[in-house]
């Protein structure tokens, strides 16, 4: 279900600097008590969907790092290709974090801790998705853009071209500012 959302979503055009076309995507929260980890589980996983590491992860290690305000059911996630997520809690001064995590979810963090924990995996086989950098200038790869009803995101494609992670270039057009 979440893979054809996405499909939806690529198939929907988007809001270019150059190109006159619509608005970016943005993906209803749904029902439920909690309503926005609901939102988010099901954005983080249609990124991961189109994330390809480069060897194949039969779990995904998801660390999460800082005040998490949505990833509640992150580690409910499971992949079409029959990965499932593992969550990890992250410590702000982890030394190494790109040993232990595929994935990394930023919460709320001071913006050194961020900027620190991004360069630790910088070229690394890591994504990186920020739960509270609106304009995506701390460096992950993928932010989250919340609104009352809806959620999208932002991708940072300079922080995508240096990963060893490979994101499907349609990704880029459901980003907010996509091509």
């Amino acid at each position: 279900m979440r893979s054809l959302l996405f499909w939806l979503l690529l198939m929907t055009p988007t809001m270019t600097v150059a190109l006159p076309l619509a608005r970016p995507v943005a993906m209803p929260i749904g029902p439920g008590p909690d309503r926005m980890a609901a939102g988010v589980a099901r954005m983080v996983g249609s990124i991961l969907e189109f994330t390809r590491w480069p060897t194949d992860r039969p779990v995904v290690r998801m660390c999460m790092a800082g005040a998490v305000a949505h990833g509640d059911q992150l580690g409910e996630i499971s992949l079409t290709n029959g990965a499932r997520i593992a969550t990890v809690a992250l410590a702000a001064d982890e030394a190494a974090p790109a040993a232990r995590c595929d994935a990394l979810y930023l919460g709320s963090l001071d913006a050194l801790v961020r900027q620190r924990l991004i360069a630790a995996v910088r070229g690394n086989a890591v994504v990186t998705i920020a739960e509270n950098d609106r304009d995506c200038a701390g460096g992950a790869m993928f932010c989250l853009l919340f609104a009352p009803q809806t959620l999208s995101f932002q991708l940072n494609i300079d922080a995508v071209s240096r990963s060893a992670v490979r994101v499907d270039p349609r990704v880029l057009r459901v980003a907010k500012g996509g091509y």
